[in-house]
């Protein structure tokens, strides 16, 4: 099997490290695979935070529903969405530009994230493992006030990096069937028995798995801090949408 094929294939989130350091090889590497990722009209909307500070690292921890190992990552990179910087480019170059609404900050998130996640193919072909952290967008006055964040950019999400502790022994989670996701020509909602083969091909019980993760994850506290997060995050972008229309 080609190796980039097996490298995305067997890749999975670690979340406990060894104490080895990454190198500064390694970590350019990370970061110019990152910038080399596609990105719409080469804008590059999007800028990457490396968080060194072990004080910052605790608290962004204790803000990301507290998750120690954050802390102890060698590497904590966030990746902004960041619709200020090309505003200002405009302004210096004397044109008069608008603030960056909701489809600037769309093209701005996938940015963000498709580098992310070269930066995470990356790590692992260097022998690193990562994690994704998506609770960086709870309690935005918090963050804002920790890394001095633009009003015009958005977390798109936290990325850990390491070298993978000897512990790390949990095996990928099997993913849904090719079935449950691919569809043809048209967008199609699954039939209630296509909804429980489809856990049933991850090895989990429909009828004890999905209430479970109903309550443990989708009414959660978590889910309403996330939402009202993104919803904050999303308040000046939606202002300029609405003086426009």
């Amino acid at each position: 099997m080609n190796t980039t094929i097996a490298q995305l294939l067997e890749r999975k989130s670690v979340r406990r490290f060894s104490g080895e350091p990454v190198t500064q090889a390694e970590f350019h590497t990370v970061i110019e695979c990152a910038m080399a990722a596609p990105t719409a009209g080469n804008m590059a909307l999007y800028t990457i935070v490396n968080i060194t500070d072990q004080q910052v690292k605790d608290e962004l921890a204790d803000l990301c529903d507290n998750q120690p190992f954050i802390a102890k990552a060698p590497v904590v990179l966030l990746f902004l969405a960041d619709c200020r910087r090309w505003v200002d480019a405009f302004e210096v170059a004397g044109c008069q530009p608008h603030p960056p609404g909701p489809g600037d900050l769309y093209l701005g998130l996938c940015d963000a994230l498709i580098a992310a996640q070269n930066a995470v193919t990356a790590a692992h072909a260097l022998g690193l493992g990562s994690c994704y952290i998506g609770d960086i967008v709870e309690h935005r006055d918090r963050l804002v006030s920790l890394l001095d964040l633009d009003e015009y950019t958005f977390p798109a999400t936290l990325l850990v990096l390491g070298h993978p502790s000897p512990h790390q022994r949990r095996p990928k989670p099997k993913r849904f069937p090719v079935s449950a996701i691919l569809r043809q020509e048209r967008y199609r909602r699954l039939a209630p028995d296509e909804q429980r083969a489809a856990f049933a091909a991850r090895g989990e019980d429909f009828d004890t798995f999905v209430p479970a993760f109903h309550d443990r994850k989708y009414a959660s506290a978590f889910e309403a801090e996330l939402n009202a997060g993104v919803a904050a995050y999303l308040a000046p972008f939606l202002r300029t949408a609405k003086t426009e229309a």
